[in-house]
């Protein structure tokens, strides 16, 4: 027969590997997410690098819930051509879309969006030096459901 004691203990123990499960496969998905959005957005800036741009070493990665877009500061430079290589998670079935936005917050910009609507590469030549802000948000195109995104900034 089993103790009462080390029955409590046992179920314990099972009610905690549970929720440690439950919690973690969240964060896992989550974690595939940016790793996807990252991937599909380093591939986006990819062939920019043979047109002798400079890739920023750290990419931009956040959710991007579809109530709200994001709105990321950038420091620009007058005399530079810009890219902004804007993804998410290609088989997530969001669409976005991206713009720049200048001092004034006027948008600007040239964007080429991918096929499928998961990423887009805005192109931005500032008229001054100073701090920019790229505007995401997902469209009504695509599923409407939060996901990860990612930026790759690449100047010359």
């Amino acid at each position: 027969m089993i103790s009462p004691v080390f029955s409590r203990r046992f179920l314990l123990l099972q009610a905690v590997s549970a929720l440690l499960l439950a919690f973690s496969l969240p964060m896992s998905a989550r974690a595939d997410d940016a790793a996807e959005a990252e991937a599909a957005a380093q591939a986006l800036a990819k062939p920019l690098e043979k047109d002798d741009y400079v890739l920023r070493a750290e990419a931009w990665i956040k959710e991007l819930r579809p109530e709200v877009g994001k709105a990321i500061k950038v420091q620009l430079f007058k005399g530079n051509d810009y890219r902004f290589c804007v993804a998410v998670p290609p088989k997530s079935g969001v669409q976005i879309t991206a713009t720049v936005l200048d001092f004034e917050g006027k948008p600007g910009g040239k964007i080429r969006v991918v096929e499928g609507g998961w990423g887009a590469i805005l192109e931005y030549q500032p008229k001054k030096t100073g701090v920019y802000v790229v505007a995401i948000r997902q469209t009504e195109a695509g599923k409407m459901r939060p996901t990860t995104c990612a930026m790759v900034t690449g100047y010359q």
